[in-house]
This record gives C-alpha cells, sequence and structure tokens, in this order.
C-alpha cells in the first residue's frame, strides 16, 4: 500500500526550449519522482501533465512555490499542482487502437467518446490533429483504448454507428503489444 503523497502538476505556456527540464528539475529538487507523464504541443502551446511521487513531509504549497518561479522564467500560461490519490490498482492497459479520419467539424471527439462510453471501454490516450489543405481539412483522431471486458462485436456496432452519424471513418485493430 502507497504512503507517500501523490501531486499531479501542470502547466502550459508557449512553446519553447526548456520548459521540461524546468519542470523537472524543480521537482526534482524538491525530491520528488515523476511516476506518469504526458507532454504535448498543442496549437504552439506546450502541455504537460505530470503524477509526481513527493517525499512525506513535503507541503504542496512548497512544490506550487517553486514551480510557480518556473513559471516566471519560461513565461508559462498556467500551472497547477493538486494533491491526488495514489491509485491501489493498474488501470486495465490498453488493447486496441481506435483511427478516426474525417472532414473537421464540431462533435467527433464527442461522439466517438460517448460511443465508448456506452459500451464500458476505456479511453487510455487519445489525440487529435488537423491535416491537409487549408481547403479541405482533414480531422485525424488516434485512440488507444482498452476494451477490458467489453464484448468487441459490440465495440464494433458502436463505433460504426457513431462513425455514421460524426460522418467520420473508423477503424479499430488490436494494439501490438510485442517489445521493440
Amino acid at each position: 500500500m502507497r504512503v507517500v503523497p501523490e501531486l499531479a502538476v501542470t502547466a502550459i505556456g508557449r512553446d519553447r526550449p526548456g520548459i521540461v527540464a524546468g519542470v523537472t528539475g524543480a521537482l526534482l529538487e524538491l525530491g520528488g519522482n515523476v511516476e506518469d507523464s504526458q507532454m504535448s504541443i498543442l496549437g504552439g502551446h506546450f502541455a504537460v501533465m505530470l503524477l509526481v511521487e513527493v517525499p512525506g513531509g513535503t507541503q504542496r504549497d512548497e512544490v506550487v512555490e517553486r514551480l510557480g518561479e518556473v513559471a516566471q522564467e519560461h513565461e508559462l500560461e498556467a500551472i497547477s499542482v493538486a494533491e491526488v490519490a495514489g491509485a491501489e490498482t493498474r488501470p486495465t492497459p490498453p488493447s486496441h487502437v481506435l483511427s478516426v479520419y474525417g472532414a473537421d467539424r464540431p462533435g467527433i471527439v464527442h461522439a466517438v467518446s460517448s460511443a465508448l462510453s456506452e459500451v464500458g471501454v476505456n479511453i487510455t490516450d487519445l489525440e487529435t490533429k488537423l491535416t491537409g489543405s487549408d481547403e479541405s481539412p482533414v480531422y485525424v483522431m488516434v485512440l488507444e483504448i482498452a476494451l477490458g471486458e467489453a464484448v468487441p462485436d459490440n465495440v464494433e456496432t458502436a463505433l460504426k454507428l457513431a462513425g455514421g452519424e460524426a460522418g467520420v471513418e473508423i477503424s479499430l485493430r488490436e494494439l501490438d503489444t510485442d517489445p521493440l
């Protein structure tokens, strides 16, 4: 059973070199260990989410103060630190990859995520991009999902329905789990 505190740290700012080094360096100075992270550039802004294990006795306010200095140094637009309960069990790992392609329009993410939710499928990773030309943009969404106890035929049926309603093509394939 885990007894060390965990913090969820999020930051966003105009993309530039050094943000990851600044944030992780400050956390390391405080004895923090990055357990899980996701980082990406979204529309020219860098976004990071980190789950950080910190030593017992480390106060959230200490972390907020130190990361505030990093935010000023790197001109970050937002940074937050929240205490989170450590998970007692690891979530079900992803088992499938879902690819979605179509003309850009509002509601694609909602349609697909709602269909998955209705059949009990958990989204473990989701990325979207707008590609193609300005005259004919293509919306691309790639998701890693954990089917868990969901019946694959029911998942495919729900996705086919959602794809038809959203006007997108959806393909589902098993995730390759072979090591690199």
